[in-house]
């Protein structure tokens, strides 16, 4: 029986850790990439004997080939692609640089984008492709007017592959997570106190009163990577608690 292949970016911690782990379990070979190599031999650890790790930075294009090097050395063929990798960072729109701007439409937009471009001529047919995106696409959070729309243009990106890439039966979506624990949320610059609130917020809002588990988005992108979902393309999953049903009802 041949082992399928995963690529995971940003898959050292949270989600895409979570999301290796459980391919992993599934018996994926899992190529994951990181910047920090300690974050990443961290990674190897828990994932197991199925872990590749290449420290690449997504928002640096000349990190590409080492990633499509790791592919072909693993044996060429991607089974399935998460596009995971992304930054979470807020700021009021008085105080965006064009720095601030550029950075996470480099990580989350660009480098996605030109990620997903320099794999496909690794992809089987019949494969099945994933973005990170998020809710913060669909609600109006003061200070994310970067970041969602970062997210949102993801979306249009998955819309129109999915369309492009049905041809070779590749299936193209998108997820949206909403509160999960993961370590982003330390990495967004807002000062504790606002973090908190920020939380505090969520939480109410979220009609299972919870943060979800990066180990439950894990068993999402299980599911878009299996067979079990090979009628699904196109789409954007929301996995939030019912975040976006509790601000609906608000």
């Amino acid at each position: 029986m041949t082992t399928k292949l995963a690529v995971i970016t940003g898959g050292s911690t949270g989600i895409g850790l979570a999301s290796a782990v459980r391919l992993a379990k599934e018996g994926y070979k899992v190529i994951v990439t990181g910047r920090n190599s300690k974050s990443l031999s961290d990674a190897a650890k828990t994932i197991g004997a199925n872990a590749i790790t290449v420290q690449a930075d997504t928002a640096n294009l000349s990190d590409l080939p080492k990633l499509r090097q790791a592919v072909t050395s693993a044996g060429g063929k991607i089974d399935f692609l998460f596009i995971n990798a992304g930054v979470a960072l807020f700021a009021p729109i008085e105080q965006v640089t064009p720095e601030f701007f550029d950075n996470q439409m480099n990580i989350n937009v660009r480098g996605a984008y030109f990620t997903t471009q320099a794999l496909l001529p690794h992809m089987n047919d019949g494969g099945s492709i994933a973005f990170n995106a998020s809710i913060a696409k669909d609600v109006g959070f003061p200070g994310a007017t970067v970041y969602g729309a970062t997210k949102a243009a993801l979306a249009s990106i998955v819309r129109a592959l999915a369309a492009e890439l049905a041809v070779r039966k590749i299936r193209v979506n998108a997820i949206s997570p909403g509160p999960i624990e993961t370590p982003i949320y330390n990495k967004m610059g807002m000062p504790q106190a606002q973090l908190d609130g920020f939380a505090a917020m969520m939480q109410g809002v979220v009609p299972l009163k919870r943060f979800g588990g990066a180990d439950e988005v894990g068993d999402l992108i299980a599911f878009l990577a299996s067979d079990q979902s090979r009628y699904i393309t196109g789409v954007d999953i929301p996995i939030d608690g019912g975040f976006l049903l509790g601000k609906m009802a608000a």
